[in-house]
C-alpha cells in the first residue's frame, strides 16, 4: 500500500500540534509551580539571532495551514502574529488544528504534481506538490516544532523525548 499526500500531511500536522499543546500546557504549569513570568517563555530563544518561542509557534501553524490550503489549492488564511500568552498560543494551535480537520483526503490526494508557488526571501520558488510537502514543509515544521522543544527543555520545563513524539 503507497502512502498518499493526505497521509503524509494532515495525520503527521494534526498529531504534532496537539503535542506541540500538551508541550505548552506543561511549559505554563511549570511557569505557575515556579513562579515565573509567562513572558520569560514565551519570549525565549536558544540564540540572540533565533526567534523566541512565540515565533517558533506562529511560524509551525503557519506552515501547516499553508501546506493543506496550498495542496487542496485554496486560498491560505492569514493570522495575524499577535501571541503574546500561553492562551492565546494555544488558541493558534487550535484555530489550525481545526482548520486542518476541515480537509479530506480527496482534496489533498493528488496533489502530488500541483505547481506551489511562494515568495521566499522576496524571491519567487515554485514546487511540485510532493518535494514540497516532503522536502520544505515537514522539514520546516519539525525544525520549528524542535526548536520550541528546546527553548522549554532549555528553560527548565520537564519535558522529554515522548512528550515531543507523544503517546501511542
Amino acid at each position: 500500500m503507497s502512502l498518499s499526500m493526505y497521509q503524509a500531511s494532515i495525520p503527521v500536522f494534526l498529531r504534532n500540534l496537539n503535542n506541540l499543546s500538551a508541550i505548552l500546557k506543561k511549559a505554563e504549569e511549570h511557569a505557575k509551580v515556579k513562579k515565573i513570568e509567562p513572558d520569560v517563555f514565551i519570549n525565549a530563544r536558544l540564540a540572540p539571532d533565533m526567534f523566541p518561542l512565540s515565533r517558533q509557534i506562529q511560524i509551525a501553524t503557519d506552515g501547516v495551514k499553508g501546506c493543506a490550503a496550498r495542496l487542496s489549492g485554496v486560498e491560505v488564511p492569514s493570522y495575524p502574529d499577535t501571541e503574546k500568552t500561553f492562551d492565546q498560543l494555544q488558541a493558534r494551535i487550535a484555530k489550525t488544528v481545526e482548520y486542518v480537520k476541515t480537509f479530506k483526503a480527496a482534496q489533498i490526494d493528488g496533489s502530488e504534481e500541483r505547481k506551489v508557488t511562494l515568495k521566499l526571501r522576496g524571491q519567487e520558488t515554485t514546487f511540485w506538490g510532493q518535494p514540497y510537502l516532503l522536502n520544505f514543509v515537514l522539514p520546516n515544521f519539525y525544525f520549528h516544532m524542535t526548536i520550541a522543544y528546546a527553548i522549554l527543555r532549555h528553560n527548565g520545563v520537564d519535558i522529554g523525548k515522548m512528550d515531543f513524539i507523544g503517546s501511542f
